[in-house]
């Protein structure tokens, strides 16, 4: 393993996760609702009265934020080493991961986690674990 020292940020990642974290608590305070955004995005297709609209303009945030930013400094360059096809199964196997997991990493991994949830934490781990064997099977023993 390598690490590339010109792209270790530690000042930046630990006030991108203040704002995360002190956003959630944030939502949790005012709406009474967990900051996950599979469960946001999910309510959708649900579509309860008077529930659309804050969902929207949640995820309209989401959304420009990054085009916000990219007004005062310049953005990171993206680069997918992955055919579309893959990410198109990746996506969907996320989702029904998070649908089987009842929420996503934001839901249990920065609010359930913060509330001392046994089953974020359950959650939280079986999402990590995935992801390193995923990692390992695809970097290291199918190339």
């Amino acid at each position: 393993m390598t690490i590339y020292w010109e792209h270790f940020t530690p000042w930046a990642s630990l006030a991108g996760g203040v704002i995360l974290g002190v956003a959630a608590a944030i939502f949790i305070l005012v709406n009474g609702r967990i900051l996950g955004i599979s469960g946001i995005v999910g309510g959708l297709l649900r579509h309860a009265k008077g529930d659309t609209v804050w969902r929207l303009t949640f995820i309209a945030g989401v959304v420009a934020a990054p085009l916000v930013y990219q007004l005062f400094a310049t953005a990171a360059p993206v680069h997918i080493d992955a055919d579309p096809l893959t990410i198109i199964a990746a996506g969907l196997l996320v989702g029904l991961g998070t649908r089987y997991g009842s929420g996503c990493t934001s839901g249990h991994g920065v609010c359930g986690l913060s509330r001392l949830s046994p089953r974020s934490l359950v959650a939280t781990l079986a999402f990590m674990a995935a992801g390193f064997f995923t990692v390992f099977v695809f970097r290291h023993l199918i190339g």
